[in-house]
């Protein structure tokens, strides 16, 4: 049967990941925030036409940079951000011979919700420990 996803975590596997997955996860937030914020300062000065340089503009080339380094750790693992915001982050895994996520949200203690690949439905069911 072809698979979507090459890796597919374990319970226990995603478990494992989740200190790293929560750094990168708050370097992202913090990165997307430093992003977002150059963006709106300087949204009136682009849209004048004024040419835009110096630190301001070097900071944002970083921060951007940095932030694509980050997002290929999740990436290179298959690991899916869903909401970067709200810290919701989905592993590919195997229920039976069906692809499905492992649901995990910032500030939750462990992974206890799953839900199909296709499924749009934002209450996940319970995993079983």
């Amino acid at each position: 049967m072809p698979w979507k996803f090459n890796k597919h975590y374990s319970r226990e596997e995603a478990r494992d990941l989740l200190p790293r997955v929560s750094g990168w996860l708050e370097r992202l937030q913090s990165l997307h925030e430093q992003i977002a914020r150059y963006d709106q300062q300087s949204e009136f000065s682009l849209r004048s036409g004024d040419d835009l340089g110096g630190r301001r503009v070097n900071d944002w080339v970083i921060h951007t940079s940095e932030f694509k380094t980050v997002l290929r750790e999740f990436e290179v693992r298959e690991i899916q951000i869903k909401n970067i915001e709200r810290g919701l982050i989905d592993f590919p895994t195997l229920m039976g011979n069906k692809e499905a996520f492992l649901c995990w949200e910032q500030g939750e203690e462990d992974i206890t919700n799953w839900h199909e690949l296709d499924s749009e439905n934002t209450g996940h069911e319970e995993t079983g420990s």
